[in-house]
């Protein structure tokens, strides 16, 4: 094919031919890219990414050593996650895997903390402890491979956890900066969500508190449970500013025991909780909160369950 003689005509160069790129990344995903996206905490699941745990649970000898509470048993952890990703199946939610290319660290379980989905794409954590150092590479390689935007990977000396931050409404996120969430990390997060019009509320998680999931649930546009005496007084405002009823959990016991507060949304006021709970349970149901539960005891020594497991990916609007 000859070349043009003027080269200002040329489609490269913006001539005949040449069609600008007009749809908006958002408008993009589910065509050129993968489906994704949440802008709540309740919309409806439409698809979660998990680790399956493996051979990183085989060589554990000092479980404080690996930011867990009492030893495993591997084969029951493995069982136990299983069901749970069967429970999604049964829910209608999409499972996707992290699948390592190699080894990983013994709390790859927890996906929670490796991502923050925006409706546009993903925001990669930097977990905050050495122990947990490198599990973001594969949550970034398994985001890539389905397609989905990532939008930043928190960077520098940031450590942001993704169960730090909550979805208050479509255009406002609660972040909790303590143990896992840092300063710089927190801004880079706010940077990242101003650029979609999200503005950030940040509020100070109390001494020994893990992650703000670990403080506030919220289980429909109009309805959020707390952990009395635990919840950071700006976070009770923000929530009653946006409406919410706030209810407290029942049972510290079963919080920091049977982690009965450590659930997943299903769709309003429907949800995927711990077995074995049942003051929390009856607490959920008085407030009109549907409950599919699945034993997660064995999972829970390693100090977390279904909501630090699961990476949401997309939720459906409700």
């Amino acid at each position: 094919m000859p070349e043009p003689d003027d080269l200002t005509n040329a489609s490269a160069y913006g001539g005949a031919g040449w069609e600008p790129r007009t749809r908006s990344l958002r408008d993009e995903l589910g065509t050129l890219w993968g489906r994704c996206g949440i802008a709540s905490e309740w919309g409806p699941l439409r698809a979660v990414l998990l680790h399956r745990p493996g051979p990183e649970l085989e060589t554990l000898d000092d479980p404080g050593e690996a930011l867990m509470l009492a030893p495993l048993d591997p084969g029951a952890v493995r069982e136990q996650h299983d069901a749970m990703a069967e429970a999604y199946r049964a829910a209608g939610v999409g499972v996707h895997y992290v699948e390592p290319a190699e080894v990983p660290p013994p709390n790859q379980m927890f996906c929670a903390d490796l991502m923050l989905m925006t409706p546009s794409g993903a925001i990669v954590g930097r977990p905050a402890s050495p122990v947990r150092a490198g599990e973001e590479r594969w949550v970034a390689r398994r985001l890539g491979e389905l397609g989905i935007p990532i939008l930043r990977t928190v960077a520098g000396t940031g450590a942001f956890e993704g169960a730090d931050a909550l979805w208050l409404d479509e255009e406002t996120v609660l972040v909790g900066r303590g143990l896992r969430t840092n300063e710089e990390g927190a801004a880079q997060v706010e940077a990242t969500l101003a650029e979609q019009g999200v503005r950030t509320v940040l509020v100070d998680l109390p001494h020994a508190s893990m992650h703000l999931m670990g403080e506030i649930r919220i289980v429909d546009r109009d309805l959020a449970f707390v952990r009395r005496g635990r919840c950071p007084w700006r976070a009770v405002q923000a929530l009653e500013a946006a409406g919410f009823e706030i209810r407290f959990f029942p049972s510290e016991e079963e919080a920091r025991r049977g982690m009965a507060h450590n659930f997943v949304v299903l769709g309003p006021r429907r949800v995927l909780m711990p077995a074995g709970n049942p003051r929390s349970r009856g607490a959920y149901e008085a407030a009109g909160v549907e409950c599919v539960s699945v034993p997660l005891d064995q999972i829970a020594r390693a100090a977390g369950a279904i909501g630090c497991l699961t990476g949401v990916l997309e939720r459906g609007a409700d």
